[in-house]
């Protein structure tokens, strides 16, 4: 009927009183006007009931909130989907002869009738649909392999899908391993290997292990692990390389078991974005050359960062805190200490703080605190977003200390002279925290009291309280270390005085509980900023040959709200090429852009946002083109990988030489696959508009009717 194989309406309540209303409403209606003032004509009395009846039945039909169901049989053509990889490792000459292998298949997929119908695609960075007399045109350039790609594609694919068959060498470059994702559509993959997946000679660097931190003139160990086959005792020269130059060679025994590590000592001269490559010499007959290099990048921080300490006046907390941070030698500590209105008792204050890279003020500012310095310490915070931690007590000036009010953890309501012993009591959601992660909960819940100030005080909603207080032994609200870090700026407040008693009492127990707490503050406050204004990246750092690079952006402004309506320009520089580029907005504060080059090598860029003429930021960065093929450091077929895959879904792993066997059982699939396909769809009727507004019709007719009847 009507195109449906079934039509049903229901009602959300039995529909037998849904009848029974019908019979009362009909009947009623029939009451109304079997005699009528003045008498009407025969007719348009039967009219009247007609249409009282009509808007009083449909009101009742919404009352009990029909759904009417249509269900709709679809017959479907089995489908079988194929997927040929399209990669540059198909043209690695194992002797394989992967290529001539490949367009072998194409052509008994071509010339073989299936029952079903099917759909050829070409994969390798994207997946692409291709029809069957361009699949000799194959090229075998994509610059990297992506299963995961093959079943996002398929999950928005409603057709019949009996089968998918990939044919390929099985080496992934880009993405995950997509065996979850297989499983979860429920179609079988069938998979059929190209290339040979025998262990040959090989000497291969497979991991590099490297300091998230690394400083300027401060040595580091970079180390790495080389695996080998078929070279057990022969001697391979391992060179680490920053850009072209030669930073240290060793020689290196491989060892029977085919692992070996070997560390480097690296001491960049400079801070930046450093390009290094760690190179093992070729042995005689090696499968393989591309894998024994690896190319990577390491981010220097500037060889010192100087911390200023600004202390109110000499205390101990001060000599506590200076000792430890003198423990680290990537750090230059100066002091200014506040000893009459105006006058430090060290020399040049106004050179310390232009310098300082990290502030620590401790009972800082106070009463003797001068104008001047205190403007030129408010733009310091403020207008270079110099990350600081302060040390609040009494002693604090209140007043003054609102100039930075801004940039504070928390606001300060009133504070008297008054003090509490208190103990910290650690939230244990930030005892991962990376300030405090060095030292136990245990150990920081056994610290002797210091002493807080009677204080009122709001933390701001961007901050996080990492310690509370215990006083007697009770836990209590009053926040003890608060961090803030919002946009660019950064800092850091532990409230009260006298923490140097935290180092006293476990220095007798060998800890280093204080020195730690101290390291991580600065570790945090120093760490790279990772929410610039305008932060410009590619998708990747290195690039294979012919590869489409990839940039993209976010800019916010001064607020940090996303800005989407920005000039965003790159300047991109390389040996023998200098190229701008736009990037395009794509809503949200985000924008993309990509680039492609026809030389190799290393790449540097620049960018930058504005708006109206206006600067917003800037931002730069590097990457290589074509130093590392990716697609060429692992010859060897993917056994393991493929036949999980197809063990996993149901399907099988095929050889080559048995794609007749696998078309074969494809055919049968068809046949048992099931061609029809219920297609169920529910309308709401009690929700439709338009019954309100027929039944709104029905009695506007009925009183136009009786009032043109002279009818009461």
């Amino acid at each position: 009927m009507f195109g449906f194989d079934k039509i049903d309406l229901s009602f959300s309540f039995n529909s037998i009183y849904f009848f029974i209303g019908l019979i009362l409403l009909g009947a009623y209606s029939y009451y109304v006007y079997r005699f009528t003032l003045p008498p009407v004509l025969k007719l348009k009395r039967f009219l009247l009931t007609l249409i009282r009846s009509l808007a009083l039945v449909l009101l009742l039909f919404i009352f009990f909130e029909p759904v009417l169901t249509l269900t709709k049989k679809n017959f479907l053509t089995p489908l079988n989907l194929f997927f040929f990889d399209n990669s540059k490792s198909i043209t690695i000459n194992d002797g394989s002869n992967r290529i001539n292998m490949i367009k072998n298949l194409i052509e008994q997929t071509k010339n073989f009738s299936l029952t079903g119908s099917k759909e050829i695609f070409s994969f390798g960075s994207e997946v692409n649909p291709i029809n069957e007399d361009s699949l000799n045109n194959l090229n075998f350039s994509e610059s990297n392999t992506d299963f995961a790609k093959i079943f996002s594609s398929i999950n928005d694919n409603e057709a019949n899908i009996t089968s998918i068959t990939i044919i390929s060498d099985g080496v992934i470059t880009e993405g995950f391993t997509p065996i979850y994702s297989a499983e979860k559509i429920g179609i079988p993959v069938f998979t059929v290997g190209i290339g040979d997946s025998t262990k040959k000679n090989d000497v291969e660097i497979k991991n590099i292990i490297n300091n998230e931190f690394i400083y300027a003139e401060t040595p580091t160990t970079i180390l790495a692990t080389i695996l080998n086959k078929g070279y057990s005792g022969k001697t391979s020269q391992v060179s680490l390389f920053e850009g072209p130059q030669l930073i240290e060679q060793k020689n290196l025994v491989l060892n029977a078991g085919g692992v070996n590590s070997v560390s480097f000592d690296y001491t960049p001269k400079q801070s930046g974005e450093k390009k290094l490559s760690i190179k093992a010499s070729n042995q005689a007959d090696e499968s393989n050359y591309v894998n024994n290099q690896k190319v990577f990048y390491v981010n220097v921080l500037s060889n010192k960062i100087n911390v200023l300490l600004l202390a109110g006046s000499p205390s101990a907390d001060l000599t506590f805190i200076q000792n430890s941070l003198s423990l680290d030698k990537n750090l230059k500590v100066n002091t200014l200490t506040q000893i009459a209105a105006g006058n430090f008792l060290e020399q040049n204050p106004q050179t310390k703080l232009d310098s300082a890279d990290i502030i620590f003020m401790i009972e800082f500012p106070n009463n003797f605190t001068g104008e001047d310095f205190l403007n030129r310490l408010y733009s310091k915070l403020e207008n270079q977003n110099t990350p600081f931690f302060i040390l609040l007590s009494e002693a604090v000036d209140l007043k003054k200390l609102n100039r930075i009010a801004n940039l504070l953890p928390f606001s300060v309501q009133m504070m008297d002279k008054n003090y509490l012993q208190v103990q910290p009591d650690l939230q244990l959601s930030e005892s991962t925290n990376p300030i405090l992660k060095n030292n136990l909960v245990n150990e920081w819940n056994n610290l002797p009291p210091i002493s807080q100030p009677v204080t009122s005080i709001t933390i701001k909603p961007e901050s996080k309280v990492l310690a509370k207080v215990r006083i007697n032994n009770q836990p209590r609200s009053n926040p003890l270390i608060v961090s803030r870090s919002f946009g660019s700026k950064r800092s850091i407040a532990v409230i009260g005085k006298d923490i140097w008693k935290w180092k006293l009492q476990t220095a007798t127990k060998n800890l280093t509980l204080f020195d730690n707490f101290i390291f991580g503050i600065t570790r945090w406050l120093n760490a790279p900023d990772d929410q610039k204004k305008v932060k410009i990246k590619t998708s990747k750092k290195i690039y294979s040959s012919s590869e489409l690079v990839e940039f993209s952006a976010q800019v916010y402004d001064d607020s940090y709200n996303p800005v989407s309506d920005a000039d965003v320009k790159i300047q991109i520089k390389g040996k023998d090429v200098t190229e701008g580029l736009d990037l395009a907005s794509v809503g949200g504060g985000l924008y993309e852009g990509s680039f492609s080059s026809k030389s190799n090598g290393d790449f540097i860029f620049t960018g930058s946002a504005s708006i109206s003429g206006k600067l917003l930021g800037e931002d730069k960065g590097s990457f290589n083109i074509g130093d590392l093929e990716i697609e060429m450091i692992d010859s060897r077929m993917n056994y393991e990988f493929l036949n999980l895959l197809a063990s996993q879904t149901n399907g099988k792993y095929y050889n080559p030489d048995q794609y007749q066997d696998l078309l074969g059982k494809l055919n049968k699939l068809n046949a048992d696959a099931s061609k029809e396909k219920l297609i169920t769809s529910e309308i709401r009727l009690w929700s439709d508009e338009w019954l309100l507004i027929i039944v709104i019709l029905l009695f506007a007719t009925e009183w136009f009717i009786r009032k043109r009847a002279g009818m009461l």
